[in-house]
């Protein structure tokens, strides 16, 4: 499966440049291969006031932490085909849905994917969650990692690890050698509170000789899954520095919306979600979308494939959601086109095509060929709607197009 995934991964990721982004291209495939996101960074809820999930409705998206498949199914689709070309993302996601099937209640789903830090977990997994999984997946989870079971992660801090959550602890470690503590946001009980706290302590942080070296690096953000193409567009909305571009990101990250409302600040800062009753957390995980999840969890699938060759294997007309997150600001303009082909051959009237964008500009004008793009009608409205409640705060824009046929 490695190999196999590799050669994706480097037909997705390598764009054929200078040598020296030739070689950190390779490097950020090769990552690819491993966990990388514990978590999704989109939003669901914002994803799904765009989509607006009817029952017939067939949605394919790229899986990332699987925490976008799994939100959509508790709005009742018909399906969700998800895909992913990094191997350990198809086996989290698989892993996701099977415990959605298996598991015994939300308390036990909610101990396993929302706290991911308990010795019992691993005996939720043996009775439960292995015995559901297919061959490939039960062997990637039963397989060594270091001295003990892949699937210990959970027992450890399962939001800790993978790519993304290295380079939270990295963010941790920074912020500590600048003398700030984190903690304190936490416990932040109004939004000028938070915005006193970012002014005081977190901005001064950007003007540390270490982090201005750090962020002129494009592998120093690898972490976030950012390849050197989508690095160069950050650096570009910051008149070719990335840093003010990150230092306006972190801020709407802690300051746009009460903390106690955005479990994504709480991965961010905690490195856990909010152990609170009343926490916020992505639908998937709330109790009171238990009961829908495990009813519709046999809807939904994912492949190790590319999103535009799991199109070119579905039948005409036969889509009405595509999620695509940032992907595209990692193509090149034959694979966008390949892509976009794909979309509107597969698309039923009325489709919606979410995505988001490490800039603030839509990408696809002047890109995707005209016979194409002249058949979708951009949504500024609902775009713009998108773009300030996403709670996830690292994009610079959401959009929505629609299919007109």
């Amino acid at each position: 499966m490695s190999q196999s995934a590799q050669i994706q991964l480097d037909a997705a990721i390598l764009q054929n440049g200078d040598a020296a982004t030739g070689w950190l291209e390779r490097l950020f495939s090769r990552l690819f291969l491993g966990l990388v996101y514990p978590q999704i960074w989109e939003d669901p809820v914002v994803d799904m006031d765009a989509l607006e999930i009817a029952p017939e409705d067939n949605l394919v998206c790229i899986a990332s932490g699987s925490c976008n498949l799994l939100s959509y199914l508790t709005a009742g689709p018909a399906s969700v085909t998800a895909v992913d070309l990094s191997p350990a993302h198809v086996a989290l996601g698989r892993l996701k849905l099977a415990a959605a099937r298996s598991l015994p209640d939300h308390a036990a789903f909610y101990q396993f994917f929302g706290r991911a830090d308990m010795a019992s977990n691993m005996t939720l997994y043996d009775s439960y969650i292995r015995p559901s999984l297919d061959p490939e997946t039960r062997a990637f989870w039963d397989g060594r990692c270091m001295f003990s079971r892949r699937i210990s992660v959970f027992r450890s801090g399962f939001y800790r690890h993978g790519a993304l959550g290295r380079f939270l602890g990295a963010v941790h470690l920074v912020a500590r050698l600048g003398r700030v503590e984190l903690s304190p946001l936490l416990t932040a009980r109004s939004l000028s509170e938070q915005q006193a706290f970012f002014e005081s302590r977190v901005a001064p942080l950007f003007d540390m000789w270490l982090v201005r070296r750090l962020a002129g690096f494009r592998a120093a953000l690898f972490g976030l899954g950012i390849p050197p193409a989508q690095y160069d567009k950050l650096a570009a909305d910051g008149g070719g520095d990335v840093l003010p571009v990150l230092r306006e990101r972190v801020r709407k990250l802690m300051c746009a919306f009460p903390i106690r409302e955005n479990y994504f600040a709480w991965q961010a800062f905690a490195r856990s979600y909010d152990p609170a009753p009343d926490a916020a957390l992505p639908p998937y995980l709330q109790e009171r979308n238990y009961r829908a999840l495990r009813d519709h969890a046999s809807r939904g699938r994912i492949v190790n494939r590319s999103l535009t060759d799991q199109l070119a294997l579905e039948p005409d007309r036969s889509k009405q959601g595509y999620v695509l997150l940032d992907a595209q600001d990692w193509m090149n303009d034959a694979q966008l086109n390949a892509l976009w082909r794909e979309i509107t051959r597969t698309a039923t009237p009325g489709a919606r095509v979410i995505f988001r964008t490490g800039s603030c500009d839509d990408i696809l004008p002047g890109r995707v060929a005209p016979d194409i793009l002249e058949r979708w009608r951009y949504d500024p409205e609902r775009s713009a709607r998108g773009t300030a409640r996403d709670r996830s705060a690292i994009y610079g824009a959401f959009h929505l197009y629609r299919f007109a046929g």
